[in-house]
């Protein structure tokens, strides 16, 4: 979109919609970036990949940011509606598992993960796993999930519950990434899962073994890009059509040295391990 600024200048207008995994540091690529380009103005929402693809799909934004590919239901639709989307992977993500800062919890099997959170899973105390929190009551493991809109919700039902996999319905569907941060740090018996990037020090990174008897794995920068982390994942920014002109510039600004180290620093991983 082309805008005129009050001093008659024109202003390119980057509509960037979509993964909250990717909301915060979208907003930092586009704080930094019209620094450098004054006559570029990026503007950043999230609401979940969801909405993100949704916009994409109605040709309402130039970058929809994506926590997961796009599925065949969308592709569909995107060609009913004269859309060609082209993925570009801007960084890899490993969706962590969280629990309290002061959970004796250490470690978890991907197998335990879905006993834990799977539909029909037979996990539902902290003692079925050797942990006292103390009383009974406390013990009932606390369920932080996202909302079905969400990229990181689909990958984590995909990676641990299986493609036809479900969440059982006690699980307590969070708006937001930090929404499940806050959610894991206000409880001890509280166990969730979202973007590495989101860790603070109220919570705790429980490593996680892909197979019963193979050694747990911390989500890391290493880790994650080498895939021996058993949840990782790319990150996505759809375009519809080859991007042009000034967002084929944002596109690969963002995938550049430069780009790279700001997405490193807010805690995802870059796509070149050069760049820590």
């Amino acid at each position: 979109t082309t805008l005129f600024s009050c001093g008659g200048q024109s202003v390119t207008e980057i509509e960037n919609v979509g993964s909250d995994t990717l909301l915060e540091v979208a907003g930092s690529f586009a704080e930094h970036y019209t620094k450098l380009e004054p006559e570029v103005a990026v503007s950043v929402s999230g609401g979940g990949s969801g909405v993100g693809v949704a916009a994409l799909l109605a040709n309402d934004c130039e970058i929809a940011n994506c926590s997961r590919p796009l599925k065949d239901k969308e592709r569909k639709q995107a060609e009913k509606n004269g859309v060609t989307p082209v993925q570009h992977i801007v960084g890899y993500d490993g969706i962590a598992v969280f629990v309290h800062k002061d959970s004796p919890i250490n470690s978890l099997t991907m197998n335990q993960l879905k006993a834990i959170f799977g539909e029909g899973g037979e996990i539902e105390s902290w003692d079925q796993l050797g942990v006292d929190l103390g009383d009974s009551k406390s013990n009932r493991i606390q369920l932080g999930s996202r909302q079905n809109n969400s990229g990181t919700y689909e990958c984590f039902r995909e990676k641990v519950l299986g493609k036809k996999g479900r969440f059982k319905q006690r699980c307590n569907n969070l708006n937001g990434s930090k929404d499940v941060v806050e959610f894991c740090a206000s409880s001890k018996s509280a166990i969730g899962y979202s973007g590495l990037a989101y860790k603070t020090d109220d919570v705790k990174v429980v490593f996680i073994a892909a197979e019963n008897n193979s050694v747990p794995i911390e989500p890391t920068v290493k880790t994650v890009q080498s895939e021996e982390y058993p949840i990782s994942r790319p990150l996505y920014m759809y375009t519809n059509g080859e991007p042009q002109g000034e967002v084929g510039k944002y596109l690969n600004w963002i995938k550049s040295a430069e780009g790279q180290n700001i997405l490193a620093k807010k805690g995802y991983v870059p796509l070149n391990l050069s760049i820590q």
